[in-house]
């Protein structure tokens, strides 16, 4: 048997081995692009970010992700749809509608269907992640509003996200009415009734948007400018304002150990962010593809061409307009009236007013909340729901109101389902949109309340064992767990908020706003619970443990004089388990048991290891290093400090 020694690699042989592939290319890339821009300081600052770690936080990028779904798909179907209401015939593969005449938009748009490989999978990509993209927005902005976190220093990220959401709904409508089918024609001509009924301007309006007399003959290339150019510039623009507020402000975070408002508790933005998000990315795709794949959505071919004529039953716009179509349906009728040689019709200004009025709420919000408890502090903990009981019961209203609108677009699918009247819907649906949110308000304002008193509770005594321990006296009681401080962060709040005081100015009179701010103010704050202080919370824990035990040494003193009254002193207070397990413990593979601690003369106790050595059979936990979140503290700007 013979042995060869290789030869020593030499220096550049080393070199090139631990250089990766591309990495000479991509290090001359960098320093190429670093000494032009000064990009280096701007991509360690970003990639040493803080960022907090929430699954509710996962909401907003389900949004971001869906848009670059429809910025993607919607680039590929711009190469085949032609925005042109010229009239043509139908001469593609769809049998059914061959001969038919149509415009040159429908026409295209059916060849993307079932001419173009791949079209129809793309088109349904498109729409349902357009659907997505809002759903996200809306939900999103929830979760915003129910835990606080528009308020200072973020009101106009609020503003930003909602003017965002808006125009997410503007982008699917306009992108809802190119095809030019019969269901979109439908959609445009509620919209030219909604502009004709504004007193004045509304029939100049309506001239002005469709060359003429709707449905003209522009309409479709005008709506693909907005769809593919204007609205999704805006879009990308506000969507990078947004993140950029985002990254100046911090991150708000949920209460926890170590959680303040100055400081972020987390992980860093690279690489551990970076991977999350392009995997989420991938996953939202993918969920969207799938179900792009097995669910049909808006097939035209079904419709034919726009036509006033053979208007459909049962049609049904896209979710996130339904509420305008619905506030339509619920305008009681009869309201028109001549006043100046103009028609007025409330029965059209009344949806505009109230819809315009709620948009707007929701728009100024976080100035309205601010202006009211005249907080003026900064905000990086988001609250629980439960903690801003007023604030949840309005968020709940709105939702109510904005799901009653949304159902009433439906009304006559659920009369027909169901088997009932078109009136009794309609008119129970009124009913409910005045009722509704009156009522979720006081439900879901008391169940606020009721959940802080359940946590204070919980945090004073502690948790329900279900572990009955007989006193002396013959008394059951249930032994409480105390709560871990962990958990105590979340479980208590600290923040104190308390009515505003109104004084008189310099001439000694309170003015009629700052009267209704107090107002507004005490009503906002009242039936709120006084946060536990630190010294009340270290009593209570204190006395919990103090009842523990006693509790045991009472138990034990009960045991002892049993076993002393049956003859038996020396028994174990505890039943000792004699059966023998198959089972060997796991013991960690690092310690090895010495001979000194080896248990002898068959004896069942290990002697205890002595202060300088570890003990080999005492329980430790490890925790990996990678695995602890970064802390980011000091200002607050998500840096590290020295």
């Amino acid at each position: 048997m013979s042995t060869t020694t290789a030869p020593a690699p030499s220096p550049s042989q080393e070199e090139v081995k631990e250089k990766p592939l591309g990495g000479s290319f991509v290090g001359w890339a960098s320093n190429y692009i670093d000494e032009r821009t000064s990009l280096s300081g701007f991509v360690k600052e970003l990639g040493r970010k803080i960022f907090p770690d929430h699954w509710s936080f996962m909401l907003g990028e389900i949004a971001l992700w869906s848009f670059v779904a429809v910025l993607l798909s919607g680039t590929f179907l711009t190469f085949f749809f032609q925005a042109s209401m010229v009239p043509t015939h139908y001469t593609g593969t769809f049998i059914p509608m061959r001969g038919v005449e149509m415009s040159a938009a429908l026409d295209s748009t059916l060849n993307l269907s079932f001419d173009i490989r791949g079209g129809l999978l793309v088109r349904q990509i498109h729409h349902w992640a357009a659907l997505t993209f809002v759903a996200g927005i809306g939900v999103h902005m929830l979760r915003i509003f129910f835990t606080g976190a528009f308020r200072k220093p973020r009101e106009l990220n609020w503003v930003i996200g909602f003017i965002l959401f808006i125009l997410a709904m503007a982008e699917g409508f306009t992108g809802y009415s190119l095809p030019d089918d019969l269901l979109s024609g439908n959609g445009l001509r509620i919209i030219d009734g909604m502009v004709l009924g504004i007193p004045v301007i509304g029939t100049w309006t309506s001239f002005l948007l469709f060359g003429g007399e709707f449905p003209g003959n522009v309409i479709v290339g005008r709506l693909y400018t907005l769809h593919i150019l204007l609205l999704p510039a805006i879009l990308v623009g506000l969507l990078v304002l947004h993140l950029m507020l985002m990254v100046i402000n911090k991150h708000t975070q949920f209460a926890g150990p170590g959680r303040q408002n100055s400081n972020v508790v987390g992980y860093p933005m690279m690489p551990i962010y970076m991977s999350k998000m392009g995997g989420f990315f991938f996953i939202t795709f993918g969920v969207i593809v799938l179900i792009a794949s097995l669910f049909t959505i808006n097939p035209i071919w079904n419709y034919g061409p726009y036509d006033p004529s053979p208007v459909s039953a049962g049609t049904q716009p896209d979710w996130y307009i339904g509420f305008a179509d619905g506030a339509l349906r619920l305008v009681p009728p009869h309201l028109e009236f001549v006043w100046l040689d103009r028609t007025w019709s409330f029965n059209i200004l009344i949806p505009l007013i109230v819809i315009g009025l709620f948009i707007v709420l929701v728009l100024i919000y976080p100035f309205i909340e601010g202006w009211v408890t005249g907080d003026k502090r900064e905000h990086h903990i988001a609250q629980r729901p439960r903690n801003a009981p007023t604030r949840t019961a309005i968020g709940v209203a709105g939702v109510i109101f904005y799901a009653v609108l949304w159902a009433a677009a439906s009304s006559d699918i659920i009369a027909t389902h169901f088997s009932l009247t078109m009136e009794g819907v309609i008119h129970a649906l009124q009913i409910l949109l005045i009722v509704g949110p009156i009522i979720g308000y006081f439900v879901a304002k008391r169940i606020a309340i009721g959940l802080q008193k359940k946590d204070r509770e919980i945090v004073l005594h502690g948790y329900e064992s279900g572990r009955i321990v007989r006193l002396p006296g013959g008394e059951y009681i249930e032994v409480h767990q105390p709560v871990d401080e962990y958990e105590r962060f979340k479980l208590a709040d600290f923040e104190i908020n308390e009515p505003l005081i109104v004084r008189p100015n310099a001439k000694g009179r309170i003015p009629w706003h700052e009267q209704l701010r107090s107002g507004m103010s005490r009503w906002f704050f009242e039936d709120r619970l006084i946060p536990l202080t630190q010294s009340e919370l270290e009593a209570h824990t204190h006395h919990q443990h103090e009842e523990l035990d006693e509790m045991a040494e009472t138990e034990a003193a009960e045991i002892q004089g049993a076993h002393t009254r049956a003859g038996f002193p020396d028994a174990p207070l505890r039943p000792v388990d004699t059966s023998k397990s198959g089972e060997i413990p796991v013991r960690p593979t690092s310690v090895l048991a010495t001979d000194q601690n080896a248990p002898q003369n068959g004896g069942r106790n290990v002697p205890a290891a002595s202060e300088n050595e570890p003990n080999p059979m005492a329980d430790t936990d490890t925790v990996p290093s990678a695995d602890l979140p970064a802390t980011a503290e000091g200002d607050g700007d998500g840096r590290d400090k020295p």
